[in-house]
């Protein structure tokens, strides 16, 4: 039952619910109320809100945070920069119309007072705005005045002076605005525009100047030198960032035209007297260079010292160039350069010293490069002999190289070379007292060290070879030596790693040696711009340390150079020898032995593997030659060159687990491709260089560690050289060959199988398929009658369903294949003339409705390849 109050007790509920419902709605209200107010914008002096009212009705835990001071709405500084930007370009603009458009119409008078009643408002209003603080209008005025005081300069021209040289009055204007824009951003220290205008202005009164009044050009680069020096002292000096950078881009533009005013008046010198005064203005310039990098930062002071030593070689330099013949004149600034290596016993600063040590390595390398392709032409000259193959010793070593380079012109190209090389070499025997001497600026490592003796013998050998051709050696002369240097280069390879402790230990005991004077050192070196002339002496010692033992455990990099040399070097030896028959075989018969020897007695599997693969290479090369004595022809020379790859498999087998065999090896399969190639024009040697690259192969699957690849590899050229021969004996039935070989095949896999049950059936019986089914179907393709591939299919078919019968991966595939291949022989002409029938459109529309659906259901699909993946793998 369901209970009723009576009446007057319901009365009273309902009257007890309106009056809570009456309460909440106060409450609901007054919440409204305060955040109405709590929105609105404050005064800054206004107090905030803290809690909300009392009788909120919300959770006691929940937080009341202030509420935040509307910000004052104000345009952004980017505007505010904007307008004053555009307000300052339209006033400019107005006063440019105003003079150019309007000055004829005013008398004398008037012209002159409006410019000045102008400029001197726009000069004095930043003033008084910088009082009000007011920095970013007063910019824009001062740089409306700067505008206008250009302006006053052109109309005191255009009326005052127009009879004076224009060149002359920009001179002179430009040191008046100078000075007048460089005290007016003193007077007014806040403004930024000022004085970078005046540090642009002194960019031009001493060059205009010279210009004007017709000087030469040594005056025109003092002018420019003199400027420059300016502009470093504003760089080192000023007061302000802009009115730095403004210098430093003067200083680099008007310093680099000085120099290469110099640079260009001492190369064109007839005399070494025309020649002294071009020097004196570098020489000036690399003082004004050294002071500037003795003062500044230790980046700029790098820069600078630098300069200043490329300034002293050109000033130097140029004076005994004028005194020597052409070819010599690299060598003469090669030498200034080498002299700028005494620095390591100036007082420099760190810095500086180092730029001073750049320079003298630039120097160097652009001795390096104007002599370095003469090298280049004598190792790739010989390549012009391939077209003429022994047609008989050349003259000299520059006929066997061609007469296409000057080789007068580089008769001093080996002497650059060998001084660079001595040097290094020098470096690299005494490196303990060439770091000791270095310690004050540099802290060389053993990596150096290396890199060092790995450029002395590289340039030495160049210097050697470019020698032999600019004094045009006779050819037996050239091949001998050429010869004798790769002997020599594979010695110090093969010596290399027993001199790359002794060459550790030195680097050690020199880095000892520069840890003691570092620490014994002065330690008052400056840190900020390198600024002390031994600043950072004691960091040199353990830099050292760190470099000498990191540069051990390594390959030594005077070996590795010499081992790429003597390869290098032998190549250009090969290609030297073709122009004589007998050189040729002495020659390779040479690098045959060389090469051997060294790989015998080479340590290391890496130079070891190059050096062997390198011997098979030159065996090769030395086999052909054979052939061509023999007069074979091409064809007929393939089965001799499948000499070196039989004995290449006999190495293999010899060496065994050795990391060198398998190199020897590829390098002898290398031969056999070549053989393979030279034999293609003929099927029937073909076949035969085919059938001995399988005996080749099977020999090596004898091994077990070689049988999973060159037993398949043996298969196939056996098969394919079946194939070869069917097809030149002009076979159209190639079962009749094929199935008495595929009969016992296939007997001898199914006991191989019965033996050993987990044996593959591509072990098995995948020799035997291939023999029958592939020669049928290369034939089948062609035949246009029907029982071949009748035949063909239904056997096709029946080796499938055995394979899918007994879980057979390769007569599965195997018959599946040749059975869906053959399938499409047999309807490509009717699929052929059914798309020819169908509309153009047709195909491309199923096709993407295949494409559809396969991506419709790719997940189903993926599933699906994934079981028949599976499937497959657990098949034998």
């Amino acid at each position: 039952m369901e209970h009723v109050p009576p009446p007057a007790e319901e009365l009273a509920l309902l009257d007890r619910e309106l009056a809570q419902l009456d309460a909440r709605r106060a409450q609901l209200l007054t919440r409204r109320a305060w955040l109405v107010v709590a929105l609105q914008p404050k005064a800054p002096d206004a107090p905030r809100w803290s809690t909300p009212p009392l009788g909120h009705g919300w959770a006691p835990a929940q937080p009341w945070g202030a509420v935040p001071k509307a910000a004052k709405p104000s345009a952004p500084r980017s505007a505010q920069n904007v307008l004053l930007t555009l307000g300052g370009l339209l006033l400019t603009v107005a006063a440019v119309a105003f003079t150019l458009v309007s000055w004829g119409s005013m008398g004398i008078g008037g012209r002159a007072a409006v410019l000045a009643l102008v400029t001197v408002a726009a000069l004095a209003a930043p003033a008084l705005l910088l009082r009000r603080k007011l920095a970013a209008t007063a910019e824009a005025l001062a740089a409306l005045a700067l505008v206008l005081t250009l302006l006053d300069a052109y109309a005191i021209h255009a009326v005052a002076t127009p009879d004076a040289d224009g060149l002359m009055f920009t001179a002179i204007a430009s040191a008046v605005l100078a000075a007048l824009w460089a005290a007016y951003g003193l007077a007014l220290g806040k403004l930024h525009l000022p004085l970078p205008a005046a540090v642009f202005f002194v960019q031009w009164p001493l060059l205009l100047g010279a210009w004007a009044a017709g000087a030469p050009a040594l005056v025109v680069g003092w002018a420019l030198l003199a400027t420059a020096v300016v502009d470093g002292a504003i760089a080192l000096w000023g007061k302000g960032l802009g009115v730095r950078i403004t210098a430093g881009i003067g200083l680099v533009v008007m310093g680099s035209a000085a120099l290469l005013t110099g640079l260009g008046e001492s190369l064109t010198a007839d005399s070494p007297l025309g020649a002294v005064l071009p020097g004196l203005l570098l020489l000036t310039a690399a003082v004004a260079a050294l002071a500037g990098a003795w003062r500044a930062p230790s980046g700029y002071a790098q820069l600078g010292g630098a300069v200043a030593g490329l300034a002293a070689v050109a000033a130097v330099g140029g004076v005994l160039r004028a005194a020597v013949p052409g070819a010599w004149h690299v060598p003469v600034y090669l030498l200034c350069g080498l002299a700028l290596l005494s620095v390591v016993r100036a007082r420099l600063p760190r810095t500086a010293g180092r730029g001073v040590l750049l320079a003298s390595g630039a120097v160097v390398a652009g001795a390096l490069v104007w002599a370095l392709p003469g090298v280049a032409a004598v190792l790739l000259g010989p390549v012009q002999l391939v077209a003429e193959v022994w047609a008989g010793a050349p003259d000299g070593f520059r006929g066997a190289l061609g007469e296409a380079m000057a080789w007068s012109e580089l008769a001093a190209a080996p002497l650059v070379l060998a001084v660079v090389a001595g040097g290094l070499g020098a470096a690299y025997r005494r490196w303990p007292t060439l770091v000791r001497l270095a310690a004050p600026l540099a802290a060389p490592g053993v990596k150096a060290r290396d890199a060092a003796g790995a450029g002395a013998l590289a340039l030495g050998w160049g210097a050697v070879l470019l020698a032999a051709a600019t004094l045009g050696v006779p050819y037996p002369v050239a091949v001998a030596l050429e010869t004798v240097l790769v002997a020599g280069l594979l010695a110090v390879a093969v010596l290399g790693a027993g001199g790359r402790e002794a060459g550790a230990g030195a680097a050690d005991a020199a880095a000892a040696g520069v840890g003691a004077t570092g620490a014994a050192g002065s330690g008052s070196g400056g840190a900020a711009g390198g600024s002390e002339p031994y600043a950072g002496t004691a960091s040199a010692g353990p830099g050292v340390g760190a470099g000498g033992a990191a540069g051990r455990g390594g390959p030594s990099a005077v070996a590795v150079t010499a081992l790429v040399l003597a390869v290098g070097g032998a190549v250009s030896l090969g290609l030297l020898s073709l122009a004589a028959e007998a050189a040729t075989y002495a020659v390779l018969g040479a690098l045959t032995v060389l090469f051997a020897g060294a790989a015998l007695r080479t340590r290391p599997v890496v130079e070891q593997a190059v050096l062997a693969v390198a011997a098979v290479v030159w065996g090769t090369a030395l086999t052909g030659c054979v052939a061509g004595s023999l007069g074979l022809a091409p064809h007929e020379a393939a089965p001799l060159l499948l000499v070196v790859p039989a004995v290449t498999v006999l190495l293999g087998a010899r060496l065994r687990n050795h990391p060198v065999a398998l190199p020897v090896e590829l390098a002898g399969g290398l031969g056999a491709l070549v053989a393979i190639g030279l034999a293609a024009p003929r099927a029937p040697f073909l076949a035969l260089v085919l059938a001995l690259c399988g005996v080749l192969a099977a020999g090596a699957a004898v091994r077990p560690e070689r049988r999973p690849v060159a037993g398949y590899l043996a298969a196939v050229l056996f098969v394919t050289a079946t194939w070869v021969r069917l097809a030149a004996s002009e076979v159209s039935a190639p079962e009749a060959y094929t199935l008495p070989v595929t009969v016992p095949a296939l007997v001898i896999g199914a006991l191989r199988r019965r033996k050993d049950p987990e044996a593959s059936s591509w072990t098995a019986y995948g020799p035997g398929l291939g023999a029958t089914l592939l020669p049928s179907l290369a034939v089948a393709w062609g035949d246009p009658d029907w029982p071949r591939p009748l035949l063909l299919g239904v056997a096709a078919l029946v080796i499938t369903l055995l394979g899918a019968k007994y879980r057979l991966q390769a007569p599965l595939l195997l018959g599946g294949a040749v059975l869906a291949l053959v399938t499409l022989h047999e309807l490509a002409p009717y699929v052929v003339q059914v798309a020819g029938a169908l509309p153009r459109w047709l195909p491309p529309a199923l096709a993407g409705l295949l494409l559809l659906a396969v991506g419709a259901t790719y997940e189903q699909r993926l599933r699906d390849a994934r079981k028949l993946k599976d499937m497959l793998g657990r098949m034998r």
